[in-house]
């Protein structure tokens, strides 16, 4: 996310882009209040000495001041960042939103990425990974006996599982969706009200892991997510009678 000053770096420079001749900081203020921000004079001017020196804009006596072909490039820079922090909170208020049809979405996303790291943790797992990975899945199976599975212990087996797929770019997706998603208790609710059999599914997928078959891991992870979404499709049928 761009901070305070790059915001207004980006607004100037891409003022400054659209114009062949110098501009001063009294005109950047100007046209930067016509269209609604409030930046005095003497603010822009900070600005310009900073850009001055990195070498973003270049002076023109009292006429002003150009952009640079290093300005340009800080303007694409600053764009790209800009973009992508607004492609992200939309990404993050998808994940934290409730509707049956987002929650849908968000799982067969994890599906398509988890079914992947299944596969590569039954390929690349350590033994002692899979130790820990039976040991977890054991006291998940205990839990379920006692009706005290919890959110915490679900998102602890997958993330061990994106941990022994050795793929930092695909863990990091995973964790970015379980972070920042608000779902997990929405989804162990939805699981204890369908009596869903969700330690079956996670002890499933540590077989094949453990017995390093990376398309038993595949298959057994995907039947887990689809279970799921047939519990999220079912609670909110039973939610409708």
């Amino acid at each position: 996310m761009l901070t305070e000053k790059e915001h207004l770096e980006l607004k100037v420079l891409s003022l400054m882009a659209g114009e062949p001749k110098p501009v001063g900081s009294g005109a950047v203020s100007q046209t930067l209040v016509a269209k609604g921000y409030s930046f005095s004079e003497s603010t822009i001017g900070r600005l310009f000495a900073s850009l001055d020196r990195n070498g973003y804009t270049s002076r023109q006596g009292f006429q002003g001041r150009l952009i640079t072909v290093q300005g340009q490039q800080r303007l694409a820079y600053l764009q790209f960042m800009e973009e992508r922090s607004r492609y992200g909170l939309r990404f993050l208020n998808t994940l934290d939103s409730k509707e049956k049809k987002n929650m849908i979405e968000i799982l067969v996303a994890r599906r398509a990425v988890e079914r992947e790291l299944a596969r590569l943790a039954a390929l690349h797992a350590t033994k002692a990974q899979i130790r820990l990975l039976e040991s977890i899945c054991h006291e998940h199976h205990k839990s379920s006996v006692g009706k005290k599975v919890s959110a915490e212990q679900d998102v602890k087996i997958h993330r061990l599982i994106a941990h022994c797929a050795g793929n930092a770019v695909l863990a990091s997706a995973l964790d970015l969706i379980i972070q920042n998603s608000q779902l997990s208790p929405v989804f162990e609710y939805i699981r204890n009200q369908v009596h869903s059999r969700v330690a079956e599914e996670h002890a499933k997928i540590y077989q094949a892991v453990a017995e390093r078959s990376p398309e038993a891991a595949d298959r057994a992870m995907v039947a887990h997510l689809e279970s799921l979404i047939v519990n999220v499709e079912k609670y909110w049928d039973l939610a409708q009678d």
